[in-house]
């Protein structure tokens, strides 16, 4: 299927990667389906682009990226509802929140995104933690672990002329945006 987006253009999205959010995200509940896409440059950051409307797309990542202590303990009624035996059988993102001073962006860790390897459903918890926060600093995590990260982006994602779905095995594909002519350097990010 075709999804017209602002931030990336057309997309040509294969049904079997969107991802079914049955109570929508939190602050977007008439939201209920997305998809993940990997713009292709270096600060290894996703978005998550709404189907249903190509304005709404959120900046995710990996949490063991910037925050590797980070772990997602779900109550046994959580672990129900995803159709989860174990927390290893899902992806497992946070919100970015990325202001205009990018040195002061934050990750969500009280809220993460919670998605259903097999079934591709899923859901935005609220973690019982109270330590957890939901604007973590994490720029300088992040700009350290991309100066030390040694990827050769060609093996990682292909690219063609249109955006493609980049697919694994075991986590949701990814469109993948053809990479642009500029390469992003630390300071960048």
């Amino acid at each position: 299927m075709k999804v017209i987006t602002t931030r990336f253009g057309e997309l040509e999205v294969d049904k079997k990667d969107v991802i079914n959010f049955k109570e929508g995200l939190l602050g977007f509940d008439n939201h209920k389906k997305f998809f993940i896409v990997d713009p292709g440059d270096q600060t290894l950051i996703l978005w998550l682009q709404s189907v249903e409307d190509g304005n709404v797309a959120f900046p995710i990542l990996e949490p063991k990226i910037f925050a590797p202590e980070f772990v997602v303990k779900l109550l046994p009624s959580e672990m129900t509802s995803m159709a989860l035996e174990t927390i290893s059988e899902a992806s497992i993102y946070t919100i970015l929140t990325i202001p205009q001073n990018i040195t002061e962006m934050s990750a969500n860790l009280k809220a993460p995104v919670i998605i259903n390897n097999k079934t591709k459903e899923a859901r935005q918890i609220v973690l019982q933690d109270n330590k957890l926060e939901v604007r973590h600093p994490m720029y300088l995590e992040l700009k350290r672990y991309i100066v030390a990260y040694n990827s050769d982006d060609s093996r990682r994602t292909a690219t063609t002329n249109k955006a493609t779905v980049a697919t694994t095995t075991d986590k949701p594909a990814a469109v993948t945006e053809k990479a642009k002519s500029k390469n992003t350097s630390e300071a960048d990010i």
